[in-house]
């Protein structure tokens, strides 16, 4: 499915499909996933302040504010995982956050499936808002850069929508790597890593 990436000066999105071999609730992160998201684990990346900075000034730059409960998601998976606190949660999304937390890139996954075409990248209008969480909350996501489906803004660098979560029966994916130009190539390179977890864990993947 493609998606439409709306021209912004500092997003450099890396934006793929998924394919998993069974339904995400019947596999499991390999062994490899779930050790990245273990304290102290090797990666190809290391998240520091510069990345930190970089990323909140690609989310400022439309005026939204990321900062408390509104910071990105990379951010929250840094000391999740400091203080023992990161659950698994399905193989498509644990491999997601592996790549976040080492690259210190915000990452989407989505269920490909949930979404109305067409599908495109930008930010959201004033007045946006979605629930977030099964409990109902909902984030305002006015001048946030959003992935957006025909029913609007479904996912971004702070928290995905919970219509466009991942789900048992989940077999499609669509990840939203959240660069910024002024990190150059990291987008790629994280996106590529990304891409060779899946692969060595059965999945399939291709641009979008």
């Amino acid at each position: 499915m493609s998606v439409t990436i709306e021209e912004h000066p500092l997003l450099d999105a890396g934006v793929f499909e998924s394919e998993f071999p069974a339904a995400l609730g019947e596999l499991r992160a390999t062994d490899e996933i779930a050790a990245l998201l273990k304290p102290g684990a090797t990666a190809p990346f290391a998240s520091d302040d510069a990345v930190r900075a970089a990323v909140r000034d690609l989310l400022r730059h439309g005026g939204f504010k990321p900062t408390g409960r509104s910071k990105p998601a990379s951010e929250y998976l840094l000391r999740a995982v400091a203080e023992g606190l990161l659950a698994p949660i399905n193989l498509a999304v644990d491999a997601g956050n592996a790549v976040s937390l080492h690259s210190g890139l915000p990452i989407s996954v989505v269920d490909l499936d949930a979404l109305q075409p067409p599908l495109r990248v930008a930010l959201a209008a004033p007045g946006s808002r979605y629930v977030f969480n099964a409990a109902g909350h909902e984030i305002d996501v006015e001048d946030l850069l959003c992935l957006h489906d025909a029913a609007g803004p479904c996912a971004n660098a702070v928290k995905d929508s919970q219509r466009s979560k991942t789900a048992a029966a989940t077999r499609r994916t669509l990840s939203v790597i959240w660069g910024t130009r002024a990190l150059a190539d990291r987008t790629a390179a994280a996106m590529a890593w990304y891409r060779e977890l899946l692969g060595r864990a059965g999945a399939t993947t291709r641009p979008a």
